[in-house]
Protein backbone atom coordinates (compact mmCIF):
# COMPACT_ATOMS: atom_id res chain seq x y z
CA UNK A 1 0.00 0.00 0.00
CA UNK A 2 0.91 3.45 -0.84
CA UNK A 3 2.52 5.90 1.68
CA UNK A 4 0.54 8.90 2.51
CA UNK A 5 2.47 12.15 2.77
CA UNK A 6 1.31 15.52 3.53
CA UNK A 7 3.59 18.58 2.37
CA UNK A 8 3.23 21.40 4.17
CA UNK A 9 5.19 24.74 3.00
CA UNK A 10 3.82 28.36 1.60
CA UNK A 11 6.86 28.00 -0.97
CA UNK A 12 5.01 26.12 -4.01
CA UNK A 13 7.89 25.45 -5.88
CA UNK A 14 9.59 23.64 -2.92
CA UNK A 15 6.39 21.92 -2.78
CA UNK A 16 6.49 20.81 -6.16
CA UNK A 17 9.63 19.78 -6.06
CA UNK A 18 9.11 17.61 -3.09
CA UNK A 19 5.82 16.18 -4.47
CA UNK A 20 6.91 15.50 -7.79
CA UNK A 21 10.22 13.32 -6.38
CA UNK A 22 8.37 11.72 -3.48
CA UNK A 23 5.54 10.27 -6.09
CA UNK A 24 8.34 8.99 -8.61
CA UNK A 25 8.92 6.68 -5.28
CA UNK A 26 5.52 5.27 -5.78
CA UNK A 27 4.07 7.52 -2.40
CA UNK A 28 0.84 9.78 -1.89
CA UNK A 29 1.41 13.17 -1.16
CA UNK A 30 -1.12 15.97 -0.52
CA UNK A 31 0.25 19.30 -0.29
CA UNK A 32 -1.03 22.42 2.25
CA UNK A 33 0.08 26.33 1.85
CA UNK A 34 -0.80 27.69 5.29
CA UNK A 35 -1.08 26.37 9.08
CA UNK A 36 -4.61 26.55 8.98
CA UNK A 37 -5.08 23.78 5.58
CA UNK A 38 -2.78 21.65 6.81
CA UNK A 39 -4.40 21.27 10.23
CA UNK A 40 -8.02 20.51 8.60
CA UNK A 41 -6.44 18.11 6.35
CA UNK A 42 -4.77 16.29 9.04
CA UNK A 43 -7.85 15.82 10.97
CA UNK A 44 -10.00 14.72 7.92
CA UNK A 45 -7.34 11.79 6.36
CA UNK A 46 -4.85 9.60 7.68
CA UNK A 47 -0.86 9.90 6.74
CA UNK A 48 1.54 8.52 7.32
CA UNK A 49 4.08 11.07 7.68
CA UNK A 50 3.76 15.41 7.55
CA UNK A 51 6.70 17.28 6.22
CA UNK A 52 6.12 20.51 8.30
CA UNK A 53 7.85 23.97 7.48
CA UNK A 54 8.23 25.72 10.32
CA UNK A 55 7.86 29.38 8.77
CA UNK A 56 3.72 29.28 7.28
CA UNK A 57 1.08 32.20 7.11
CA UNK A 58 -2.03 31.81 9.44
CA UNK A 59 -0.65 29.03 11.68
CA UNK A 60 3.28 28.71 12.31
CA UNK A 61 4.45 24.85 11.89
CA UNK A 62 5.24 24.89 16.07
CA UNK A 63 1.62 25.55 16.17
CA UNK A 64 0.14 23.09 13.86
CA UNK A 65 2.60 20.37 15.26
CA UNK A 66 1.22 21.29 18.61
CA UNK A 67 -2.71 21.32 17.76
CA UNK A 68 -1.52 17.78 15.97
CA UNK A 69 -0.41 16.80 19.27
CA UNK A 70 -3.65 16.75 20.53
CA UNK A 71 -5.39 13.88 18.74
CA UNK A 72 -2.80 12.42 16.36
CA UNK A 73 1.04 10.42 16.84
CA UNK A 74 1.52 10.89 13.07
CA UNK A 75 5.01 11.21 12.79
CA UNK A 76 5.88 15.09 12.12
CA UNK A 77 9.17 16.14 10.23
CA UNK A 78 10.07 19.60 10.50
CA UNK A 79 11.33 21.81 7.75
CA UNK A 80 13.92 24.65 9.57
CA UNK A 81 16.28 27.21 8.45
CA UNK A 82 19.80 25.80 8.12
CA UNK A 83 21.87 26.26 11.59
CA UNK A 84 18.96 27.61 13.48
CA UNK A 85 19.27 25.63 16.63
CA UNK A 86 16.19 27.19 18.49
CA UNK A 87 13.64 26.07 15.50
CA UNK A 88 15.04 22.84 16.06
CA UNK A 89 14.65 22.62 19.98
CA UNK A 90 11.24 24.12 19.82
CA UNK A 91 10.15 21.75 17.18
CA UNK A 92 10.87 18.62 19.25
CA UNK A 93 9.42 20.56 22.30
CA UNK A 94 6.27 21.08 20.46
CA UNK A 95 6.19 17.25 19.34
CA UNK A 96 7.83 16.38 15.72
CA UNK A 97 9.63 13.63 15.40
CA UNK A 98 12.78 15.34 13.64
CA UNK A 99 13.82 18.19 11.28
CA UNK A 100 15.69 18.90 8.51
CA UNK A 101 17.51 22.21 7.58
CA UNK A 102 16.70 24.22 4.59
CA UNK A 103 18.77 24.04 1.87
CA UNK A 104 18.11 20.16 2.19
CA UNK A 105 18.90 17.74 -0.71
CA UNK A 106 16.16 16.05 -1.70
CA UNK A 107 17.76 12.43 -1.64
CA UNK A 108 18.33 13.50 1.85
CA UNK A 109 14.61 14.05 2.75
CA UNK A 110 13.14 10.87 1.05
CA UNK A 111 16.00 8.95 3.19
CA UNK A 112 15.04 10.47 6.32
CA UNK A 113 10.96 10.34 5.60
CA UNK A 114 11.55 6.53 4.52
CA UNK A 115 13.85 5.55 7.86
CA UNK A 116 11.08 7.36 10.21
CA UNK A 117 8.10 5.29 8.59
CA UNK A 118 9.99 1.74 8.79
CA UNK A 119 10.66 2.51 12.52
CA UNK A 120 6.87 3.60 12.97
CA UNK A 121 5.25 1.24 10.69
CA UNK A 122 2.59 -1.04 12.90
CA UNK A 123 4.28 -4.91 13.72
CA UNK A 124 2.94 -8.19 12.53
CA UNK A 125 1.89 -10.12 14.89
CA UNK A 126 5.18 -12.41 14.32
CA UNK A 127 7.14 -9.62 14.74
CA UNK A 128 6.24 -8.14 18.20
CA UNK A 129 8.03 -9.78 20.71
CA UNK A 130 5.02 -9.21 23.53
CA UNK A 131 1.96 -7.56 22.18
CA UNK A 132 0.90 -5.78 25.72
CA UNK A 133 3.48 -5.29 28.48
CA UNK A 134 2.35 -4.14 31.85
CA UNK A 135 4.96 -2.40 34.17
CA UNK A 136 3.05 -1.23 37.24
CA UNK A 137 0.12 1.39 36.01
CA UNK A 138 2.00 1.45 32.71
CA UNK A 139 0.78 -0.86 29.60
CA UNK A 140 2.39 -0.77 26.70
CA UNK A 141 0.50 -2.36 23.60
CA UNK A 142 3.74 -2.74 21.08
CA UNK A 143 1.30 -3.56 18.17
CA UNK A 144 -0.71 -0.46 18.35
CA UNK A 145 1.54 1.43 19.31
CA UNK A 146 -0.25 2.66 22.45
CA UNK A 147 0.89 3.73 26.17
CA UNK A 148 -1.82 4.16 29.05
CA UNK A 149 -1.36 5.08 32.62
CA UNK A 150 -3.68 3.55 34.86
CA UNK A 151 -6.25 3.18 32.19
CA UNK A 152 -6.02 5.92 30.52
CA UNK A 153 -4.33 6.34 27.07
CA UNK A 154 -1.16 8.63 26.51
CA UNK A 155 -0.93 10.22 23.65
CA UNK A 156 3.02 10.12 22.63
CA UNK A 157 4.77 10.70 19.39
CA UNK A 158 6.49 8.01 17.33
CA UNK A 159 9.70 8.54 18.22
CA UNK A 160 8.80 8.80 22.22
CA UNK A 161 6.95 5.66 21.85
CA UNK A 162 10.12 4.11 20.39
CA UNK A 163 12.47 5.22 22.94
CA UNK A 164 9.53 3.77 25.93
CA UNK A 165 9.73 0.66 24.16
CA UNK A 166 13.45 0.09 23.94
CA UNK A 167 13.89 0.78 27.19
CA UNK A 168 11.08 -1.33 28.76
CA UNK A 169 12.35 -4.50 26.65
CA UNK A 170 15.59 -3.43 28.26
CA UNK A 171 14.77 -2.94 31.54
CA UNK A 172 17.75 -1.93 34.34
CA UNK A 173 19.84 -1.11 30.90
CA UNK A 174 21.40 2.19 31.08
CA UNK A 175 21.58 3.63 27.98
CA UNK A 176 23.80 6.51 26.77
CA UNK A 177 22.36 9.11 25.10
CA UNK A 178 24.47 8.38 21.84
CA UNK A 179 23.04 5.53 22.07
CA UNK A 180 19.46 6.43 22.04
CA UNK A 181 20.54 8.16 18.91
CA UNK A 182 21.78 5.31 17.13
CA UNK A 183 19.26 2.70 18.05
CA UNK A 184 16.40 5.27 17.47
CA UNK A 185 16.61 8.08 15.51
CA UNK A 186 19.95 5.83 13.09
CA UNK A 187 23.51 6.76 12.53
CA UNK A 188 22.81 8.74 9.63
CA UNK A 189 20.65 11.23 12.06
CA UNK A 190 23.31 14.32 11.98
CA UNK A 191 21.05 15.64 15.10
CA UNK A 192 22.63 15.85 18.57
CA UNK A 193 22.19 14.73 21.90
CA UNK A 194 19.79 17.56 23.30
CA UNK A 195 17.17 15.60 21.10
CA UNK A 196 17.54 12.53 23.48
CA UNK A 197 17.37 14.62 26.19
CA UNK A 198 14.20 16.56 24.84
CA UNK A 199 12.23 13.29 24.33
CA UNK A 200 13.01 11.83 27.91
CA UNK A 201 11.95 15.11 29.72
CA UNK A 202 8.45 14.97 27.23
CA UNK A 203 8.27 11.27 27.82
CA UNK A 204 8.54 11.45 31.71
CA UNK A 205 5.86 14.46 31.61
CA UNK A 206 2.98 12.19 29.79
CA UNK A 207 3.81 8.84 31.49
CA UNK A 208 5.50 10.12 35.27
CA UNK A 209 2.81 11.46 37.92
CA UNK A 210 5.75 13.57 38.79
CA UNK A 211 8.52 13.93 36.53
CA UNK A 212 11.31 15.32 38.99
CA UNK A 213 10.70 12.02 40.75
CA UNK A 214 10.43 9.36 37.83
CA UNK A 215 9.17 5.99 38.55
CA UNK A 216 9.79 4.58 35.25
CA UNK A 217 12.02 6.58 32.95
CA UNK A 218 15.25 6.93 35.10
CA UNK A 219 18.27 8.60 34.78
CA UNK A 220 22.04 7.58 35.40
CA UNK A 221 23.51 10.65 36.10
CA UNK A 222 26.81 10.49 33.65
CA UNK A 223 26.02 7.72 32.06
CA UNK A 224 22.58 7.73 30.26
CA UNK A 225 18.70 6.83 31.09
CA UNK A 226 17.14 3.24 31.81
CA UNK A 227 13.33 1.73 32.54
CA UNK A 228 12.78 0.34 35.87
CA UNK A 229 9.64 0.61 37.81
CA UNK A 230 9.84 1.64 40.90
Amino acid sequence: MAKKVLVVDDEKLIVKGIRFSLEQDGMEVDCAYDGEEALNMVKEKEYDIVLLDVMLPKLSGFEVCQSIREFSSVPVVMLTAKGDDMDKILGLEYGADDYITKPFNILEVKARLKAIMRRTARKTPEETRSKVVEAGDLRLDCEGRRVSIAGKEVNLTAKEFDVLELLVFNPNKVYSRENLLNIVWGYEYPGDVRTVDVHIRRLREKIEANPSEPRYVHTKWGVGYYFQQT
